[in-house]
């Protein structure tokens, strides 16, 4: 019998998440003191964000892998080819169960730990204290922190929030095995914070949003509801097998003809279906040849669709163009 879904893969937004049952003894927080979602529960994902979420088309193991990632409180590792939608999935998520808006830590081969979780500035707060006074060095200590994506992630809020942590297979050999720690544990300390006198130690710190200040106590920031967290990997190396079994592994698989079409006419509703079924049929034909994204094909038939082109020649060669092998068959020669 499948679990009971939370998440349900529809596009209508539902209260859903407050009927997650309690999590296993020993993924169980108790950060706080608890924060409500700075901008309420009923408030929608922003633009372009609530196209992506509404979009989105889950497969029936997509949404069983969401619902043990919700239920176990683990992070869901998602890989698959560029373009699959991976990184559209916690918008969708996001969206359907009110989580607010998505988190995103876009990861590359420069990215530490300490990017996502806060940056400090320690020059603006020199200026600071050269402004104010040797007496007051300490007294705007928060005001040159900054949380990062999975640092606010990781605040006590009363409901999960959403964090995407993008292609972290792009990032350095030890990131997987720094986040293991954190994402295991739900907290981590502020350096800053915990090192500062015993009166600056209590800190409202702008979060990731951008909009809102969070408290902070004795530098220590633990989570209580664990954020629903999707790791992306466009599989270019392995991971560690400590970190791997820490996460739930879903991979999506390349959308197929019927799936790709949905996929184009939720994205272009008004696109006329015989040109749509003429420009999958060349995708079709292409991707027998080298690797091609969907996102290449909605591309495609949104460019041929324009009424300012000719004749159907014209039509196919701009769809050949706006469609370049991403890669080549192993069998093909490369000169």
């Amino acid at each position: 019998m499948p679990l009971k879904r939370i998440y349900r893969g529809v596009t209508e937004p539902h209260d859903g998440i407050a009927a997650l049952p309690v999590p296993p003894p020993w993924r169980d927080f108790d950060g706080g003191p608890p924060l409500a979602r700075p901008d309420g529960p009923a408030d929608p994902l922003p633009d372009p964000a609530r196209h992506r979420a509404a979009t989105f088309r889950p497969t029936p193991e997509t949404v069983e892998l969401v619902n043990a990632a919700l239920y176990l409180r683990r992070p869901l590792l998602v890989t698959g080819p560029p373009g699959g939608g991976k990184s559209s999935l916690p918008y969708a998520v996001a969206h359907e169960l009110g989580l607010g808006p998505v988190l995103r830590w876009n990861i590359t081969s420069r990215t530490t730990l300490r990017d996502g979780l806060y940056q400090y500035d320690p020059l603006s707060r020199l200026y600071a204290a050269n402004r104010s006074g040797p007496e007051t060095p300490d007294a705007s200590l928060d005001e040159h922190l900054r949380l990062g994506p999975l640092g606010t992630a990781l605040l006590p809020y009363e409901r999960p929030r959403a964090l995407l942590i993008d292609e972290i297979d792009k990032g350095d050999l030890d990131l997987p095995n720094d986040l293991l720690h954190i994402l295991e544990e739900g907290q981590y300390e502020i350096d800053e914070l915990v090192r500062a006198t015993p009166q600056q130690r209590e800190a409202h710190v702008l979060t990731a949003d951008g909009a809102t200040r969070a408290p902070v106590h004795g530098g220590r920031v633990r989570c209580r509801a664990f954020p629903f967290t999707v790791l992306t990997s466009n599989a270019e190396r392995e991971f560690p097998a400590a970190f791997l079994r820490r996460c739930v592994v879903l991979e999506l698989r390349r959308p197929e003809g019927a799936e790709l079409e949905s996929i184009v006419h939720s994205h272009l509703p008004e696109s006329d279906r015989r040109l749509v079924s003429e420009i999958l049929e060349v995708f079709l034909a292409r991707r027998e040849e080298g690797e091609l994204a969907t996102d290449q094909l909605l591309n495609a038939v949104y460019l041929t669709s324009r009424p300012e082109l000719g004749d159907a020649a014209d039509r196919a060669q701009l769809a050949a163009q706006v469609m370049p092998y991403l890669s080549r068959g192993q069998d093909d020669d490369v000169f």
